[in-house]
């Protein structure tokens, strides 16, 4: 199915059940191209299942997935690995493999998945390095890095193959602040200065309206609301309500 349109993601009426247990249930939204969606929602609402569909890793049981107007579901392994390519993933745990240097991990799928030469991979490397400021780290090893630095070479990995649409699983998790602010840097320069996509799935309320232009907040499967930051601030909604009140919601 192909679908033109100014919106580089769009899910319409998508359920997922697990083991019987419905996980996902009617789930729609559109992403319009170089917009960041933070999803929010209590532990277990669905959060990482959504990023798993859009990441060809689940299948849904009813709906629709298009990334660029195709739809995920319908595509041949193939053309799903294909569209893999554009679609980076940020880990919670950074998920780097221990055993390679920084530069190493940041080139792996450059190796695997272009026809790119040697020469090439490593300017690659050193920009998406730079990037995140993690120049003087290429050649460290993953245990030697901070929790911060292990992340921000998970973003550099997920950048290598210049992906339109990149998907955070909580990124400052078992960060401390200045961590934290750096990754959020990092989005935002993404956002405003490379106009990359990206759905950021995350508990921390001051990074969710600091780097949001869309929210969505997942509620037993299904979403309560989407819609811009000042939309959940202004939100009537109990269960919204009462979610964003248990934390200091930074005014911006």
């Amino acid at each position: 199915m192909k679908a033109e349109g100014k919106n580089l993601v769009e899910m319409k009426g998508v359920k997922l059940a697990l083991s019987e247990k419905v996980i996902l249930e009617d789930v729609s939204f559109s992403l319009p191209k170089g917009e960041v969606l933070v999803v929010m929602g209590l532990s277990g609402c669905g959060k990482s299942t959504l990023l798993g569909i859009l990441m060809g890793l689940l299948t849904p049981d009813s709906g629709i997935v298009l990334f660029k107007g195709d739809d995920l579901t319908k595509m041949t392994r193939s053309n799903l690995n294909v569209a893999r390519t554009q679609i980076g993933m940020v880990f919670q745990n950074a998920a780097l493999i221990s055993s390679l240097t920084v530069a190493e991990n940041v080139a792996l799928p450059l190796e695997e998945l272009t026809k790119k030469s040697t020469s090439e991979i490593a300017e690659i490397v050193a920009q998406k390095l730079k990037l995140v400021d993690l120049e003087d780290a290429s050649e460290k090893l993953p245990s030697e890095l901070s929790g911060g630095m292990q992340k921000r070479a998970g973003l550099a990995r997920a950048l290598a193959l210049e992906p339109e649409l990149v998907l955070f699983d909580e990124p400052s998790a078992g960060l401390d602040p200045i961590n934290s602010k750096l990754i959020d840097e990092l989005i935002i320069k993404l956002r405003d200065q490379e106009k990359v996509t990206s759905i950021v799935v995350t508990h921390e309320m001051e990074s969710a309206f600091i780097l949001a232009t869309q929210m969505a907040f997942l509620h037993e499967g299904k979403i309560l609301l989407y819609g811009s930051p000042d939309d959940f601030r202004n939100s009537k909604e109990p269960t919204i309500s009462d979610f964003l009140s248990s934390f200091k919601v930074a005014e911006t």
